[in-house]
């Protein structure tokens, strides 16, 4: 790829809102000026994450991750820079300008353009004569032309090459097709549809660009009922969801995401009114939607098929969703009714009602286990040899604790016994590696890892580079000479050649992974109102005592170093008197410039009446 101008990477980085992009995989909460939320990179229970609008950047606390939208983009995505900046400059509208011949645009973004003619392809295909069958199956169903179309609904033809030739004449090798997932090829050379004489629905991933498809059966014996296109390097159906760009809002409005099984099912529950529906895309649950769903919500809501499948598949999702800290409810449809079928039956309010009045999952499990009525000795130790396992993932211990108060009630049994059966469950799930809810450590904060000169550090340059603070002893080279180690002098040379030539952030895009661009990422996004409300002359006052807190210090350890090295030779006493001696009026010095700054400080104030 050529170089992308640094005035377009500039123009798409003020045009991209942060908080919209990574509040798509994170469920962001506002705090003061920054947003919060649980790390996307790393496991924790409490939220060490941030994101600094105003400064376009975001950082981890707990592992030290924080970069732009362009590496967030890149970690998230597995991007490169370039592929980040050419995928967000089409999401916000620039046009990136190509520079040499034959520029390769890279195969995510090739990929992404034969699922979007495909898409048109389809929903064209509805629309025609062909797709009549396919629009009496829809209606039959309830949903009009205007519903498939603001479904992204289409109709793969009943023929090997529709969509080959469509490709074909958008100059998409059928190659790329094939990697998308949208094409096979055959054994004597060239290449057919994947999906043929379906229904299909567009899976796209979180930021709305069509990935893959799911394609309903329509002929008789026409088999398997639902079919997917394959994987591909955008398409994992083990952590991808039908229907996230559109649930987004919703989740993060009400709080929480509704899982239910099929395609039908998201949208059946969407036109009741409830958005935040997700579905799988013909897979069962896995531990990846667990962890997608647990950065993005606290509350999970199962609306499964009311039959003994989607009974287990409850208490599947249960010991999935538990151990990623998700508050899992449980909507209990009647038999051998799924939730397309309850909206057609008994209308949008009830289905919203039914949904809205969940209880937990847990006490459904509990009711599962005892509903035979634990009347002997056998049959409670079988209800709470089925629920303890299930209780054990409970990470939160006050919940672990109701729960099994209502377990022991339900049961008949004590309450030690069941504590001791969860415990037993704890103990067995801990050695397995298997989802245990013991007590993980929480990842120190990075900030607090650092010691006080880091501190000091760190808040000069804060107040340098940030809030544009200036003193009259500042000098690069008395700065540098007082960093408190090699990464903290590269990173400080580093931003005083880029001072005022680019924003920080543009520097932080420029840093390999390191320490130094973990500090920069850090000082950009820590939560500093002491310093962020101040007016230039009360930060430039700060800064000078901060730094003169770094010269006392770099001359405490020059001394201790004096010492040390006249102990170990023990030789030129002479040499060792003259550098004492040296340090001490160092020191003098240092002292009466800060009484002759605090003098100055206190004539303003009395000048100013303050």
């Amino acid at each position: 790829m050529g170089q992308i101008p640094e005035d377009t990477i500039q123009t798409i980085r003020e045009r991209v809102d942060i908080v919209d992009l990574v509040g798509r995989q994170v469920n962001l909460k506002k705090a003061g000026r920054l947003w919060k939320g649980l790390c996307p990179f790393h496991n924790e229970k409490t939220p060490s994450f941030v994101v600094t609008p105003e400064r376009d950047s975001y950082h981890c606390f707990g592992c030290g991750e924080g970069g732009s939208a362009f590496s967030f983009l890149m970690r998230h995505e597995g991007l490169t820079f370039p592929e980040a900046v050419r995928s967000l400059a089409a999401e916000v509208g620039v046009v990136v300008p190509e520079r040499g011949d034959g520029q390769q645009r890279g195969v995510i973004e090739a990929l992404l353009r034969a699922c979007e003619e495909a898409q048109h392809f389809y929903r064209k295909s509805l629309r025609s004569d062909a797709g009549r069958g396919a629009r009496e199956y829809l209606a039959a169903r309830g949903l009009s032309l205007d519903d498939a179309e603001h479904h992204g609904l289409g109709f793969a033809p009943d023929s090997w090459d529709g969509l080959v030739s469509a490709l074909r004449r958008e100059e998409i090798p059928a190659e790329v097709g094939e990697r998308a997932g949208l094409l096979r090829a055959r054994d004597r050379g060239g290449h057919y549809d994947m999906l043929r004489g379906r229904l299909t629905f567009p899976i796209q991933d979180a930021r709305g660009r069509v990935v893959a498809f799911g394609g309903r059966a329509l002929g008789e014996g026409q088999e398997p009922k639902y079919l997917n296109t394959t994987e591909s390097p955008n398409f994992h159906k083990r952590g991808t969801f039908y229907g996230m760009p559109q649930a987004l809002a919703a989740i993060r409005k009400r709080g929480r995401a509704i899982l239910v099984e099929g395609y039908f099912d998201r949208i059946a529950l969407e036109r009741a009114g409830r958005a935040e529906a997700l579905a799988t895309c013909g897979t069962a649950l896995s531990d990846a939607h667990a962890k997608s769903l647990r950065r993005r919500t606290q509350e999970v809501v199962l609306l499964f098929d009311g039959d003994e499948a989607g009974a287990k598949a409850t208490l599947r999702a249960l010991e999935l969703l538990l151990p990623e800290g998700l508050r899992v409810r449980a909507a209990a449809l009647p038999a051998g009714v799924d939730p397309d079928d309850f909206l057609r039956i008994e209308g949008p309010d009830a289905l919203a009602a039914l949904i809205d009045r969940a209880p937990p999952a847990l006490e459904l499990a509990i009711e599962r286990a005892t509903k035979g009525g634990a009347l002997t000795p056998f049959a409670r130790a079988d209800a709470v040899k089925a629920v303890a396992p299930l209780l054990a993932r409970v990470r939160d211990a006050v919940e672990r604790g109701e729960f099994t108060r209502q377990l022991a009630f339900r049961v008949g049994c004590d309450e030690t016994e069941a504590k001791a059966a969860v415990q037993a469950a704890l103990r067995k799930a801990s050695r397995m590696g298997d989802g245990a809810a013991a007590d993980e450590p929480e990842p120190a904060l990075e900030l607090a890892r650092e010691s006080a000169e880091d501190r000091h550090y760190a808040t000069a340059l804060r107040l340098i580079f940030v809030h544009g603070a200036t003193c009259e002893a500042l000098e690069q080279g008395a700065l540098l000479e007082h960093a408190p180690d090699a990464d903290w002098r590269a990173l400080t040379e580093k931003l005083f050649a880029a001072r005022g030539a680019r924003p920080l952030v543009a520097l932080l895009d420029e840093l390999e992974p390191g320490l130094p661009r973990t500090r920069l990422s850090a000082i950009l996004n820590a939560p500093r109102p002491d310093l962020d409300d101040q007016d230039a002359q009360s930060a430039s006052r700060i800064l000078a005592d901060e730094l003169a807190w770094l010269a006392r210090r770099f001359d405490q350890r020059e001394a201790r170093a004096t010492t040390q090295t006249f102990r170990q030779d023990g030789k030129d006493s002479s040499a060792f008197l003259r550098r004492k001696q040296q340090q001490i009026e160092a020191r003098r010095s240092d002292a009466h410039i800060e009484a002759r700054r605090g003098d100055s400080h206190r004539a303003g104030s009395r000048a100013t009446g303050s």
